[in-house]
């Protein structure tokens, strides 16, 4: 049973969250206060999504999202946002989240998202025909879950890794913003495609040398993206 920890300050809306998870299989944490959240985080490590609304008591969800990604780049984690936040979505993005919800949302919505985000949270786990990847500097083992630039660990997030291991099936072919959010984000994403380029930036950061001008995930203008191989 995957395990879900909702920080929600609104307890209707978290009575809302809570009832809706649990009818869909999921097992719940709940807390209203951000401080609280990063002690169940330290004391349930098999959380495997984080639900968080910005602004909470104590620690706002911004900073719980920062202080989870200094240590736990696995965690799935979805910030629930006002539709009038477009700044807010931004930044949670940049900050370190998978995706994010705006408010009011539907119980179908807001399960699918889960359901997505959960299905690349678990991407390591399923059966693949290959289990490891290699291009220039970079390793990516399926196995292990690492991935690794000149035998040094790079922290990924579970969107991240799925963005990786797609890339690098793909090696030096473009892709799409649409056939990259079908692939990772699933078919029945609802949200904002620009949650693509905000991954691609947030890698880019990650692997590359000076990442204003990337060598190896580069932009194909008028096609997309591609993973730039060895002899390309």
């Amino acid at each position: 049973m995957s395990k879900v920890l909702i920080l929600e300050d609104e307890e209707s809306i978290r009575s809302f969250i809570v009832i809706n998870l649990k009818r869909n299989g999921f097992e719940v944490l709940e807390t209203e206060n951000g401080n609280e959240a990063l002690r169940l985080l330290q004391t349930t490590p098999d959380i495997d999504i984080a639900l968080l609304d910005v602004m909470v008591p104590g620690i706002d969800g911004f900073e719980v999202c920062r202080r989870i990604r200094e240590t736990n780049e696995r965690i799935g984690i979805i910030f629930l946002t006002a539709k009038v936040q477009e700044q807010d979505k931004v930044y949670a993005l940049s900050v370190g989240a998978d995706d994010h919800v705006s408010k009011p949302f539907s119980p179908t919505e807001l399960i699918a998202r889960l359901q997505s985000l959960l299905r690349r949270v678990n991407v390591q786990r399923a059966g693949a025909a290959k289990v490891s990847f290699q291009s220039g500097p970079f390793t990516l083992d399926l196995i292990s879950k690492q991935f690794k630039k000149n035998g040094q660990p790079v922290e990924l997030t579970p969107t991240e890794f799925s963005l990786v291991q797609f890339f690098l099936e793909k090696e030096n072919t473009p892709l799409s913003r649409d056939v990259l959010l079908d692939h990772v984000w699933g078919k029945e994403y609802m949200g904002d495609p620009k949650i693509v380029d905000v991954n691609i930036r947030r890698l880019r950061q990650k692997i590359e040398g000076n990442p204003s001008e990337p060598e190896y995930l580069q932009t194909v203008w008028g096609h997309g993206y591609k993973w730039k191989g060895q002899g390309q």
